[in-house]
């Protein structure tokens, strides 16, 4: 029996447990699954497949995933930068979500988002926002496979203008979307300990709980989190998230930046999982996350972008070299956040935390065949003496050639084919335009 697809000529990373790598390697695809992983001698015909492609000596290896994205925010990227957060969320974020968040533009918001990461090599995204209803709409139409969770907030938010009614719509999106694709799996995101009371946040973890699905929160992201809840609960963004019963291994602590060596050995204990963000995270000031001393404690720790209003990107290329350098450089220690380690975050790691790691993450016989090929037949990756270390410190969302989620090619030769990036890239220009002209933010532009 043939195969759907066979990827051929490439050096495979395959990111497995013994983190495997095959020189002149095979990938045999059938049904949207993996089902053979070898080394091709050169006198050994192909198997028989649909649609044979030629990585042509490129890097073929697992899609790469996102654990912490507001999609439909790339509609703000650059508005307004180099700014302090109190007065780039209150002057601008803000007025700009309430103004000009609609269906239809959470809809273009994240056709731009998801057309960025297919091209740039990202296969998964784990998103937080609000009208999620049309973040998956667009997502699944894009192919991109996403965890995407419903904002849960204490005031007034776009698409739910009663907070009374932010739990009740939660539950609402994860009941539509939950078997409509094996592509989308719902979530709820509560946004913050200090904008969520602890009644929201016991009962959106309730209702997380109650589908076995995953929470995601923003945690101890700053001082001045930090500092009100000492004020106001006498403890640590962490130890009070764990008092009310939010912490467990289904729980996502995105940013988890100000965190006390006792927290640490809570998030582990609990067996939470932590999205490091660090390039937001930098652009912010908001501080740097302790991920060494998380990964020795034994926490799953993946990577993510944020939103294109504070990071200004997609590209997990770029968030790799950021985060292996950020470490060595804050503790003085080149051996640090090795490119191996850092290429788990971005892969395996990111999918276990966002509980996919059983489907995606990795490229071994039997998970969905997230797969992209890189072209390595460039000047920036040439020499290549250790494939890991260029993965992380040279090669770029640009290299990226062919990608496919559950083996449906989505870009094929750096074009994308699920969407019409022309016509998409037009709406959003103008829509700039208006939003430009509204906020008169050209000072800032």
């Amino acid at each position: 029996m043939g195969f759907d697809i066979v990827v051929h000529n490439g050096l495979i990373i395959t990111v497995n447990s013994d983190f495997d790598i095959i020189e002149n390697g095979v990938v045999c695809i059938r049904n949207g699954t993996i089902h053979r992983i070898e080394t091709r001698a050169h006198d050994t015909p192909l198997p028989e497949a649909k649609e044979i492609i030629n990585a042509n000596g490129g890097i073929i290896m697992p899609g790469l995933v996102n654990t912490h994205t507001h999609l439909p925010m790339t509609l703000f990227r650059g508005l307004a930068d180099d700014l302090p957060l109190a007065q780039w969320l209150d002057e601008f974020i803000f007025p700009c979500e309430a103004k000009h968040l609609t269906p239809e533009t959470v809809r273009l918001g994240t056709l731009v988002a998801c057309a960025e990461m297919m091209l740039s090599g990202t296969t998964t995204c784990c998103d937080g926002y609000f009208f999620e209803d049309d973040v998956a709409s667009a997502v699944y139409k894009s192919g991109i496979r996403g965890v995407l969770g419903q904002g849960v907030i204490d005031f007034p938010a776009p698409g739910v203008p009663d907070p009374s009614d932010n739990i009740k719509n939660a539950v609402r999106f994860v009941e539509k979307w939950q078997d409509v694709s094996p592509l989308i799996t719902p979530s709820i995101f509560c946004h913050s300990p200090y904008t969520c009371c602890e009644e929201t946040l016991k009962k959106a973890k309730a209702a997380a709980d109650l589908k076995a699905l995953l929470f995601q929160i923003h945690g101890a992201e700053t001082k001045s989190e930090y500092v009100r809840i000492q004020t106001e609960q006498h403890t640590t963004p962490v130890k009070y998230l764990d008092s009310i019963g939010i912490l467990d291994e289904n729980t996502l602590i995105v940013h988890g930046i100000w965190l006390e060596d006792d927290d640490i050995e809570i998030i582990a204990k609990r067996r939470s999982k932590v999205s490091h963000n660090p390039q937001s995270n930098m652009k912010l000031a908001s501080g740097i996350a302790p991920v060494p001393s998380l990964l020795t404690a034994g926490v799953t720790v993946g990577l993510g972008t944020d939103g294109c209003a504070s990071n200004n990107d997609l590209d997990l290329f770029r968030e790799m070299d950021t985060a292996a350098k950020l470490h060595k450089v804050n503790l003085f220690d080149p051996t640090v956040m090795d490119a191996k380690t850092v290429l788990k975050m971005a892969t395996r790691d990111g999918a276990k935390a966002i509980g996919l790691d059983k489907h995606i993450g990795s490229l071994e016989p039997g998970k969905q065949a997230d797969v992209i090929i890189l072209d390595t037949d460039t000047p920036h990756l040439v020499p290549m003496y250790n494939s890991v270390s260029h993965i992380v410190y040279t090669a770029q969302g640009s290299d990226v050639r062919d990608v496919m989620v559950a083996g449906r090619i989505l870009v094929r030769n750096k074009n994308l084919l699920t969407l019409d990036l022309e016509d998409i890239l037009e709406r959003v220009t103008r829509l700039s335009g208006y939003i430009k002209k509204k906020l008169k933010v050209s000072k800032v532009i």
